[in-house]
């Protein structure tokens, strides 16, 4: 039986939050390859890191796969929004496949950084975390031993003296204050090194961390929700404990979250990852309300308008 809590409760919506116009961009993608091509359309590895999407697009006719060889002949297969690395497309290419290519614009600046400083003979430092797709697909863009995975600040100090040109990129998704951490280590290490024209952080990982930050400080808990594989979600639980929540935890959905758990908190922030849906903030708070009154405030500390065009347009 569900305890309803009298004590009122405030709550701090962080904003932007949600999807990130890649995010949207790369579920537009299915959607209309669906439209156009019918059921089955194949998509390489998770759209995006939620499996609400997933699960939704998969009902839909979208089968995912981790292998293009899986992919079913004449049938189209998605790249996802993180991308993957060249030879992929080359498979899919070989197999007389149409790959239909949703990777983030602003991964494929990454991408496009990397094959270009590889190109010159420039090493390349990938600044990110092992085994993430986006840094399976970057490492992927340049021949073996062409680029080096760096995660920690420690692990700069062990790199190896090199000659020649170096230069850094990072992965779009990282926490902005390790991301920094870990390139004042590497200009330490190599004064020298190329840096981005701009940083490669996404202006939509950026937002949704300050927005953390704001409200934060204010908020016994702060909920984000994601999924567990999402990287960016999973950055701005570690932003919220750095700006001074109280606490902070990361949930799939209001089905998942003990709802006594807020019995001794007063002030509640809640943010969401770019990879999940509103709706799952909007069901949260609805359940909320059965148990506590509630007094919701939004801080919103940036306004995003930007749009992605999909790589696949329907006729007419």
């Amino acid at each position: 039986m569900t305890t309803t809590l009298k004590t009122p409760l405030r709550v701090r919506l962080a904003s932007p939050r949600g999807f990130c116009a890649g995010v949207e961009r790369a579920i537009r993608t299915v959607e209309d390859a669906l439209a156009r091509f019918g059921a089955p359309v194949f998509v390489r590895h998770e759209i995006v890191h939620n499996h609400h999407v997933v699960d939704r697009l998969a009902a839909m006719g979208a089968v995912f796969v981790e292998n293009v060889d899986d992919v079913e002949p004449g049938r189209p297969v998605i790249i996802s929004a993180h991308g993957a690395p060249a030879a992929v497309l080359e498979d899919a290419g070989a197999r007389g496949l149409q790959a239909i290519d949703a990777t983030c614009p602003l991964v494929h600046k990454v991408h496009a950084q990397t094959r270009r400083h590889a190109d010159r003979g420039v090493h390349v430092y990938l600044v990110g975390h092992k085994g993430h797709p986006e840094v399976v697909g970057t490492m992927g863009q340049a021949p073996a031993g062409a680029v080096t995975l760096v995660e920690t600040p420690g692990d700069v100090d062990l790199l190896p003296a090199r000659d020649g040109p170096k230069a850094y990129v990072t992965q779009t998704t990282l926490s902005v204050e390790d991301a920094g951490d870990m390139i004042a280590a590497l200009k330490k290490r190599f004064p020298d090194i190329i840096a981005p024209n701009k940083q490669d952080i996404c202006y939509a990982t950026t937002n949704r961390q300050d927005a953390v930050k704001a409200v934060a400080p204010d908020v016994d808990l702060f909920l984000v929700f994601g999924s567990e594989t999402s990287s960016n979600s999973q950055r701005l639980v570690e932003t919220a404990l750095r700006a001074g929540a109280g606490d902070a935890a990361l949930i799939e959905d209001a089905a998942a979250f003990d709802f006594e758990t807020l019995a001794e908190v007063s002030t509640l922030g809640v943010s969401a990852g770019a990879s999940a849906p509103e709706e799952l903030v909007e069901a949260f708070l609805k359940d909320l309300a059965v148990r506590r009154t509630i007094v919701v405030e939004t801080v919103e500390t940036a306004r995003e308008d930007v749009v992605f065009n999909s790589p696949l347009k329907l006729a007419g």
